[in-house]
C-alpha cells in the first residue's frame, strides 16, 4: 500500500487465494485508510464474512443497509447491479454483460444507453449516496464478478466517485483471465499490486499441501452405443468436406486461397497467425492430418500435432460457408443450387457435434453429445470409487466433499438428426443424464465402501441420506438444538430418504456443516451454489469435483474448499479430484477433457515427480492439455492415482521439502525418448530428480580424463632412464619418443571422449540447447546465454531443459526455440546442419578421435530448423550460426528459398532430427 500511494494511486488490484486472508487484508486496509469504507461482496454468506472480521476489531458495529450510516457497510454487489425490469435480486450468474442486452443500444444509429440510466432505483440510490458520503475506500470482493457481469456498469461507478480509494480483492490469478477482462482490469485497477500464487502461500504454510487428481471414464455401453451413431454423421460430413463435388469450391481449396503466401502485400503465415490464432491453429491440425497441405511459414508446435476437435471444425468450416459458399449460394450463379445443397447437408449434421448452422454463421449448439460424457453415469461411480477408497485411506479422518452442478437431473428433449423420419437414427434419444447431486447419493448409498462414510446430501431444498443417517442427525439435533428438532421427520417417500421440518437451508447448512466436522458424516455432497463461494469448512480433505463450470471465478472458488489450512489437523493434505469421460469413437468425445483443460489453465500443483507444474501436466506428467491419453492407459492412470492419493506423507513432503523460492513462473522444455533409444538416459532407481547446470554438464567428458595418463607415464619413464645413467644422446632419442607417443595417444583418448561425449543423447541435446541459449542472448533476446542453462533428468528418464533466472517472457521464448530446433523440420525460414557421430571403439575410436581433434567430419550430417524467433532476418540467423558452430559444429544457416537451402528442405522436411517428443510446460519455482 504504501508503495502505490507513493506512486499517487487511489486504485489497488491484490490477488490472493482463497483461505489466504483477503478479508483480513481489506479490513486491515480500512481500519488504517481511516475513511467511511463500503465493501461489495458477491453473496449474503461473504457478506456475513466481512462483517464479523471487522466487528473483532471493537469499533463502531458494521452496517449493512444501503443508507451508508456507519463508517464501515458491507453490502453485496446485488446491492448496486439491479437493472430495471429484473426481479430485484440481482443476476450474476448470467454470462452476458447488461450491454448485451441494451436493445437499443445495439441497434445502428441508437445512441448509447448508460448502465447507470438503466439502474434499478435502489441501484441508483446507492450510487447517489456512495457519491455524498465523502471521500470513500471502495473494497471490491472478488472482483471479477464484476468484469465478467458488470464491468462496463463499474466503470461508470467509479466515474461518479472521482475521491474514492478503491481496492479489487480477487482470488482468480491474472493469467487465467480472458483477454477482455485483462483489459479492463488494467484500465480499472492499473498493474497488480500484488500477487500471492497458491504455490507460494502452501510452501509459506498459509495454505494446506495438496495435489490435484484426476479420474478418467468412458461413457456407459447406453451411452457408447448412442455416441457411436452421431459420430457416423459426422464422418459422413467430413468425408464430403474433401469431396471435389461437395460445392463449387472445396473447404481444401479455399483454405489454401485464404492462407496462400503474399509475397506483394507481404503478408505470410506469421501475420496471418497474428490476426487469426484459432484459425490458424485449426488449419496446422488439418495440415498435421495431411488433409491439408503445410502452409509456407508455419511451424507445427505441440498444440498442433492433434487431430482437429469441434472447435476446429466450427471455426475452419465459418469461414469456408460465410466466405465462400454462402454468398454464392444466395445469388444466381451456376453453382447455386449446389451450393445450397451444401448449406442444408451442413445445417442438418453440425447438431451431431453440438454446433449450428444460423444466418450468422456455424456457432455453438445445444451441445447433445459434450452433455452426455459430461453427465455420464460412469462419473458417479467414479465418484462412488473416490469416496470408498478415501474412506479405507483416512478412515475416521476422512472428510469428502462431492460438488456438483445441479440436484436433480435435468429432462432430455428428442434430437432429431437424420435426414428423414422413416431413419432409425430420427428416433433415438440421448441416454438420459446422470452427474446430479441426487444420483451421486444413490450411487454411493449402493456401494459399501462409500456408503460407509454416511454421505449425506445438503442443497438448498433437500437434506437427504440414508435411513439411519438421517436419524442419528436428528438425534444429534436433540442434543445441540432440540427446539429445532422437535418438528424433525425422516421421509421415506421419493427416490432417496429426506429429512424434513421447519428449518431453512441457511439454518441447515450451518448444522450440517458442523455436523461434518465432528465425524458425523464423512461426506457431503452439494451443489457448487450452496456449498461453493462463502461456505467454510477447513476440515474438507478430499475434494471430488463433477461440475462443468470453467470460469475462472468459479474454478478457484471450487479449489479454495479443500485448500484451506485445519487447526484441528496441522499436518493437513489436501486432495482434489477431478472425473473425466472420454469418448475416443466421436469427434466430439473428448469435449470434457477440454473442459478440464481449461479448468486448470493458469493453476499450479504437485506432478508425481515433485515438480510444480501449471495446468493438467501438474496432474501427471504424461497428460496434455490438447488431447486425453489412450482408453488402453486409463485403469495404470486411475490406479496411479490412487497410490499417489493413499500416500499424502509424499505429497505433503514434495510441497514443503523444496528449497527456497522466488515464487518465478518459467517455461520448461521436456524431451522423452523412447525406452531403450541409443543414448537415452537411463530412469533412476531412487525416484529422485537430478538438476544439473550447464557450466557442469558441459565440461563432462567420459573418459577425457585419461587424456593426462600417457604424458605422466612417459615422464616418468624419462625419469627411469635418467636414473639408469643412460648416454646423453640416447636419453634424448628416447625421451624425444616416449614423450611424442605420449603426447599422440593423449590427443587421441581427448578426441575419443569429445566424440564419445558429443554422442551420448543428453549432452548432445544439452550443446543444442546451448547453442539456443547464447544465440537468443547475443541477439538480445534473453539476458544471460548458455550460463543460465539447466538440465534436469526426472526419474522416468524425462530431460528438462529451462533457463533460469530469467522473467516468464524469456524462459517461453527459449523452450519454444529449441522445440523447433529439436523438432521435426516442416516450414522454416533458415535451416543449418548438425554433425552425426556414433560412439568409438577400438583402434578405429584412437583414429577418429585424432580427426575429431584436427576438425574433421566423421560420419555426415542431419538438418536442423534455425528457431523462428531468430529467422527473422539475415542478421540474427547468422548469430544462431555462430553459436552452433561454437557449441554443435557445422556451416552456415541456408536460406530456403535459395538453391541450397532449397534443395536440404526438400530432401529432410518432415525428417525428425533426434526421434524425441517435445513438450512446453510452465512450471513455478
Amino acid at each position: 500500500m504504501v508503495a502505490a500511494q507513493r506512486a499517487g494511486s487511489d486504485r489497488w488490484w491484490v490477488t490472493l487465494p482463497p483461505g489466504a486472508g483477503k478479508t483480513l487484508v481489506g479490513t486491515e486496509v480500512a481500519r488504517l485508510r481511516g475513511r467511511r469504507t463500503v465493501v461489495l461482496s458477491p453473496n449474503t454468506a461473504v457478506q456475513g464474512q466481512w462483517a464479523r472480521t471487522w466487528e473483532a476489531y471493537d469499533g463502531p458495529p458494521p452496517g449493512t443497509r444501503r443508507d451508508l450510516r456507519t463508517g464501515f457497510a458491507t453490502l453485496t454487489y446485488q446491492s448496486l447491479a439491479v437493472f430495471e425490469g429484473s426481479d430485484g435480486e440481482g443476476d450474476l450468474d448470467r454470462p452476458e454483460r447488461p450491454d448485451a442486452e441494451a436493445g437499443d443500444a445495439e441497434r445502428p444509429g441508437a445512441a448509447p444507453t448508460s448502465h447507470l440510466d438503466r439502474l434499478h432505483p435502489h441501484g441508483r440510490e446507492l450510487v447517489e449516496t456512495m457519491r455524498e458520503a465523502g471521500p470513500l475506500l471502495l473494497v471490491l470482493d472478488e472482483c471479477h464478478h464484476l468484469l465478467e457481469v458488470w464491468g462496463e456498469l463499474l466503470r461508470e461507478v467509479l466515474a461518479e466517485l472521482p475521491d474514492a480509494q478503491v481496492l479489487g480483492l480477487t482470488a482468480t490469478p491474472p493469467e487465467a483471465m480472458t483477454a477482455a477482462q485483462a483489459t479492463l482490469t488494467a484500465e480499472l485497477f492499473g498493474p497488480v499490486l500484488h500477487e500471492a500464487r497458491i504455490p507460494a502461500l502452501v510452501k509459506a504454510g498459509a495454505l494446506a499441501p495438496y495435489a490435484e487428481l484426476a479420474w478418467l471414464v468412458e461413457p456407459t455401453p447406453d451411452e457408447s452405443d448412442w455416441l457411436a451413431a452421431q459420430a457416423t454423421r459426422f464422418a459422413e460430413l467430413t468425408a464430403d468436406l474433401f469431396d471435389p463435388a461437395f460445392g463449387s469450391t472445396t473447404l481444401p481449396v479455399w483454405l489454401q486461397q485464404r492462407f496462400a503466401v503474399d509475397e506483394a502485400a507481404q503478408v505470410g503465415w506469421a501475420e496471418h497467425a497474428a490476426r487469426e490464432p484459432a484459425l490458424t491453429d485449426a488449419v496446422l491440425r488439418l495440415a498435421h492430418h495431411d488433409l491439408l497441405p503445410l502452409p509456407e511459414g508455419a511451424v507445427l508446435r505441440e498444440r498442433h500435432r492433434e487431430r482437429p476437435g469441434p472447435d476446429d471444425w466450427r471455426l475452419l468450416m465459418d469461414d469456408w460457408l460465410r466466405g465462400c459458399i454462402q454468398p454464392r449460394a444466395e445469388g444466381d450463379g451456376e453453382h447455386a443450387d449446389g451450393d445450397r445443397a451444401v448449406l442444408e447437408a451442413v445445417r442438418r449434421t453440425l447438431p451431431s457435434i453440438g454446433l449450428a448452422w444460423t444466418r450468422h454463421g456455424v456457432r455453438p449448439g445445444r451441445g447433445t453429445v459434450d452433455r452426455v460424457t459430461a453427465r455420464s453415469r460412469a462419473k458417479e461411480q467414479a465418484a462412488a470409487a473416490i469416496v470408498g477408497a478415501e474412506g479405507a485411506s483416512s478412515g475416521e479422518r476422512a472428510r469428502v466433499l462431492v460438488l456438483c452442478d445441479h440436484e436433480r437431473a435435468t429432462a432430455t428433449t428428442r434430437r432429431r438428426l437424420s435426414d428423414g423420419p422413416s431413419e432409425e437414427l430420427a428416433s433415438s434419444r440421448t441416454p438420459e443424464p446422470a452427474g446430479s447431486a441426487t444420483g451421486v447419493l444413490t450411487t454411493l448409498l449402493a456401494d459399501p465402501a462409500s456408503a460407509a462414510l454416511d454421505p449425506v446430501l445438503v442443497t438448498g431444498r433437500t437434506v437427504a441420506g440414508s435411513e439411519e443417517t438421517l436419524h442419528r442427525l436428528v438425534e444429534w439435533l436433540r442434543r445441540s438444538h432440540p427446539m429445532l428438532a422437535g418438528g424433525m421427520s425422516v421421509d421415506l417417500e421419493g427416490e432417496v430418504p429426506r429429512l424434513v421440518g421447519r428449518w431453512s437451508s441457511g439454518q441447515w447448512v450451518a448444522h450440517l456443516t458442523r455436523w461434518f466436522d465432528e465425524g458425523g458424516t464423512r461426506c457431503l455432497i452439494g451443489t457448487r451454489g450452496l456449498l461453493g463461494e462463502g461456505w467454510d469448512a477447513p476440515c474438507v480433505s478430499t475434494l471430488v469435483d463433477l461440475t462443468t463450470v470453467t470460469t475462472p471465478t468459479s474454478v478457484v472458488q471450487t479449489r479454495g474448499r479443500a485448500l484451506r489450512t485445519d487447526p484441528s489437523d496441522p499436518d493437513k493434505v489436501a486432495l482434489v479430484w477431478s472425473v473425466v469421460c472420454v469418448y475416443d469413437g466421436h469427434v466430439a468425445g473428448a469435449a470434457d477433457w477440454q473442459r478440464f483443460t481449461r479448468k486448470h489453465r493458469g493453476y499450479f500443483t504437485v506432478d508425481e515427480h515433485g515438480a510444480v507444474v501449471d495446468g493438467v501436466a501438474g496432474l501427471d506428467s504424461s497428460f496434455s492439455e490438447h488431447h486425453p491419453p489412450p482408453r488402453e492407459d486409463f485403469d495404470a492412470l486411475d490406479a496411479r492415482m490412487l497410490q499417489r492419493a493413499q500416500d499424502r506423507a509424499a505429497v505433503r513432503e514434495a510441497w514443503l521439502a523444496r528449497p527456497d523460492h522466488d515464487d518465478r513462473v518459467g517455461h520448461v522444455l521436456r524431451l522423452r525418448r523412447a525406452a531403450g533409444s541409443p543414448g537415452a538416459p537411463a530412469a533412476t532407481t531412487d525416484g529422485t530428480t537430478g538438476l544439473v547446470p550447464w557450466t557442469e554438464a558441459a565440461t563432462r567428458r567420459p573418459g577425457a580424463t585419461l587424456a593426462v595418463v600417457p604424458p605422466v607415464v612417459a615422464l616418468a619413464l624419462v625419469g627411469l632412464l635418467v636414473v639408469l645413467g643412460l648416454p646423453v644422446a640416447l636419453l634424448v632419442v628416447l625421451a624425444v619418443l616416449l614423450l611424442g607417443a605420449a603426447a599422440t595417444l593423449s590427443v587421441a583418448l581427448w578426441g575419443r571422449a569429445v566424440l564419445r561425449g558429443a554422442s551420448e543423447h543428453h549432452f548432445g541435446l544439452g550443446l543444442v540447447a546451448a547453442a539456443v541459449a547464447d544465440a537468443l542472448h547475443a541477439a538480445g533476446q534473453t539476458p544471460v546465454g548458455a550460463r543460465a542453462l539447466r538440465i534436469e533428468v526426472a526419474p522416468d528418464a524425462t530431460e528438462s531443459y529451462r533457463l533460469v533466472g530469467v522473467d516468464e517472457a524469456a524462459s517461453a521464448r527459449f523452450a519454444e526455440a529449441l522445440e523447433e530446433v529439436c523438432s521435426p523440420m516442416t516450414s522454416p525460414r533458415y535451416v543449418i546442419a548438425r554433425t552425426l557421430t556414433s560412439p568409438p571403439t577400438g583402434l578405429d575410436g584412437l583414429l577418429r578421435g585424432l580427426r575429431a581433434h584436427g576438425g574433421q567430419q566423421p560420419d555426415g550430417e542431419v538438418w536442423h530448423t534455425v528457431p523462428s524467433a531468430l529467422a527473422g532476418h539475415r542478421r540474427t540467423a547468422d548469430l544462431f550460426a555462430q553459436a552452433w558452430g561454437h557449441w554443435v559444429g557445422g556451416g552456415d544457416a541456408l536460406y530456403v528459398h535459395l538453391p541450397g537451402g532449397a534443395g536440404v528442405l526438400a530432401t529432410h522436411r518432415g525428417q525428425d532430427p533426434f526421434a524425441v517428443t517435445c513438450v512446453v510446460r510452465r512450471v513455478w519455482t
